[in-house]
């Protein structure tokens, strides 16, 4: 463009806004004011040739300025063919009133600097998060008074070693703390000692354990292939849930573990000597690594799709027991079912250090799309002559 639109001003403003930077420099020391925001300037060679349009512009800019309160900054050019001219260079900001007037936020910066005084009275550790994350917090205004109350109830029972369901709080139920736990999370860092703090867990997934609270135990679900293998002293139904503590203390006799992540392969796998199948743990081996000890003496078979998270699955199941194999996850079986393929979503693309030569040759052809655009082969697509004939193999 030959120069500055309002809309590029407003745009200017709109991001210090979205930074957070107009909420902070309303409640703090800041070095954001006076904000001065150049104006492009037309050349000497622009000025003669649009000169109509650039009084227009110095008009509307002008026009502007008054209008919203604001000051322009002036500097004079001598032009050799139309003399002196007087141009606006910049515009200039001096309060977070007049920018967030510009701009349309004077209701919502209002909003935080209410709940910004509020709560520093209540909690004011929180402050830092208060000034780092000034948009998430009127994101959150219509729970922010409870989740206050959760913060202070966590202050007065750090580690309280409770299910989220027996936090007694009016209004809030553990669906409420559920659905806030990132938030809830980052408030909980600046508010809790050290010692109420576990980082051995991380995340959404590890808050109930990372601040103390129990958490639904581990379980998986598994049945014997050999009838002659008694996980129940009763009963011919041999598929059970177990809990990791369970699992912990099992010590079947058995040769074989396999695994795999489709339900219906799960029911429907055949059945096979000394062995025990174990259905799908996805990216989370925390359970089955508990009874690695004894695992290690097993022969350990990973069933997943022939696609780039099947194989990111087998990589991490062999952190924690390196001799898997992996099963029915090769490129014939792959070329087999060639009309079987669809696409993957959102493919793996880091390296996978714990695959063998062949499944990292073929990880790499499906994750830079040798054989295809995002090639996908989920393995309730497999014949299930191939499995048969696979596990007579083993």
């Amino acid at each position: 463009m030959k120069w500055t639109s309002t809309a590029e001003l407003k745009a200017r403003l709109q991001r210090y806004w979205n930074q957070g930077e107009l909420c902070r420099a309303a409640v703090s020391e800041s070095d954001l004011l006076p904000l001065r925001l150049p104006l492009r300037v037309p050349t000497a060679k622009l000025m003669l040739t649009s000169f109509a349009e650039l009084q227009d512009w110095v008009k509307l800019i002008r026009h502007f300025a008054e209008r919203e309160g604001l000051t322009l900054e002036w500097k004079g050019f001598n032009h050799r063919n139309l003399g002196q001219q007087q141009l606006p260079t910049a515009l200039l900001i001096t309060t977070v009133a007049e920018a967030v007037a510009v701009i349309g936020k004077r209701h919502d910066l209002k909003r935080f600097c209410t709940l910004y005084r509020q709560t520093v009275v209540r909690l004011p550790s929180l402050t830092p998060w208060l000034l780092k994350r000034p948009l998430k917090l009127l994101e959150v205004e219509e729970s922010w008074a409870r989740l206050l109350a959760v913060c202070e109830w966590m202050q007065v029972h750090p580690n309280p070693r409770i299910y989220l369901r027996q936090v007694s709080l009016p209004g809030i139920d553990s669906k409420f703390i559920e659905s806030h736990r990132l938030v809830l999370g980052e408030l909980f860092e600046l508010l809790l000692p050290v010692y109420a703090i576990n980082d051995d867990f991380t995340g959404v997934a590890g808050f109930a354990g990372r601040y103390g609270f129990k958490d639904k135990p581990l379980q998986l679900r598994l049945r014997p292939l050999d009838a002659g293998i008694r996980l129940l002293a009763c009963g011919d139904d041999q598929d059970i849930i177990i809990t990791a503590k369970a699992w912990r203390q099992m010590r079947p006799v058995v040769k074989r573990v396999f695994i795999t992540e489709n339900e219906v392969n799960y029911l429907a796998f055949p059945d096979h000597d000394e062995s025990l199948l174990i259905f799908g743990a996805g990216y989370g081996f925390d359970a089955l690594a508990q009874a690695a000890a004894w695992l290690q003496g097993c022969e350990v078979y990973y069933w997943g799709d022939i696609d780039t998270h099947g194989f990111a699955i087998l990589d991490q199941l062999r952190a924690h027991i390196p001799h898997a194999r992996s099963l029915l996850m090769d490129r014939s079986t792959l070329l087999a079912h060639r009309e079987q393929w669809i696409e993957e979503p959102r493919p793996q693309l880091r390296d996978l250090p714990r695959l063998t030569l062949e499944e990292a040759a073929l990880y790499d052809a499906l994750r830079h799309n040798s054989l295809g655009q995002q090639v996908r082969l989920e393995q309730e697509s497999i014949l299930y002559t191939h499995l048969q004939r696979a596990l007579a193999c083993i």
